[in-house]
């Protein structure tokens, strides 16, 4: 209880406040896009390239690490592309964009800060070696497996070179590729610099947490529960339990395995509705799974930080 109490409420208290303050509060979606837009596309990024530029890239960057994680991600999307598919009945399109949301987990908004309130700031280099390919591999993958479905299997790749294309403009990915550019090049940022980026980073993940709070408020439970729920039980329960079983057998670290198994622990991020969008497929199903799924990790975050080493 004290881990519920201390670690994940202060994080679902700022993100439940961004829910009110758009809810009740007059705090509209002008100013909700607005806010999240500097989060996602400013603060956020510079969080990152702070991260990176000075992790140490050869202990945190470990094949294990990596296999670990994300053979879990891929045995979600399997899972949750195949259970769409034939035990619920939904069309191949659908089922690609309902694997995409038992995929994408909410490595940054909300991985970050329960991992930094539970272990401390100095335990995130694992979480940004995963946080770092995590989007690219993510958006690879489900729109490879869309186009796929959607043509055939001709076709694939400009699609593909699409979103490749498009990744390399993202803020995210662009905040990530500085960072390991300054790391690689021991770029030193003078005094009042550095201190400046100090001071968004640390905005960024309490902006991005009241911002998601108030884009939470526009998803209304919709669409068919019974995949809503398969979504969170795969998203919370098996991504997470995969990732368990990989670490323990390529020999994590301690730090290394509670990085892993935490990130995979999230809900799946809006990026899981965003998908969805773009393709105008299972909408509702996805955006009632990531909120759902936001809702009940808080208690299935508790039961994994307690079974964690």
């Amino acid at each position: 209880m004290q881990a519920l109490i201390e670690v994940i409420l202060p994080v679902f208290l700022v993100l439940g406040f961004g829910y009110l303050a758009s809810w009740k509060l007059g705090f509209g979606e002008t100013a909700v896009q607005g806010l999240m837009k500097f989060a996602q596309n400013f603060a956020v990024p510079v969080l990152l390239f702070r991260a990176l530029s000075t992790l140490d890239l050869g202990a945190n960057f470990d094949p294990a690490l990596l296999a670990s994680f994300y053979t879990g991600a891929f045995t979600g999307f399997a899972a949750g592309l195949l259970g769409a598919r034939y035990l619920f009945g939904r069309p191949w399109a659908d089922s690609v964009a309902i694997g995409f949301a038992t995929l994408f987990s909410n490595s940054v908004l909300l991985g970050l800060p329960i991992m930094e309130r539970a272990y401390g700031s100095d335990a995130l280099g694992p979480n940004y070696a995963i946080i770092a390919i995590h989007a690219p591999v993510c958006y690879v993958i489900g729109v490879t497996a869309m186009e796929i479905v959607r043509s055939g299997g001709s076709g694939v790749m400009a699609p593909v070179m699409g979103v490749a294309r498009s990744m390399s403009r993202n803020p995210l990915v662009i905040g990530i590729a500085l960072g390991i550019l300054a790391n690689v090049t021991n770029l030193t940022l003078p005094g009042p610099a550095r201190d400046a980026v100090d001071l968004v980073a640390r905005a960024a993940l309490p902006a991005a947490l009241f911002g998601l709070g108030g884009v939470l408020v526009a998803y209304r439970p919709q669409g068919d529960m019974r995949v809503v729920a398969w979504i969170v039980g795969v998203s919370l329960v098996l991504h997470p339990a995969v990732t368990w079983v990989m670490g323990t057998l390529t020999g994590l670290t301690d730090a290394q395995f509670r990085s892993a198994v935490l990130t995979a622990a999230m809900a799946p991020g809006v990026n899981a509705f965003l998908f969805a969008n773009m393709y105008g497929v299972s909408k509702r199903v996805n955006a009632t799974g990531v909120l759902v799924a936001t809702a009940t990790s808080i208690l299935t975050i508790w039961l994994w930080l307690h079974a964690l080493p």
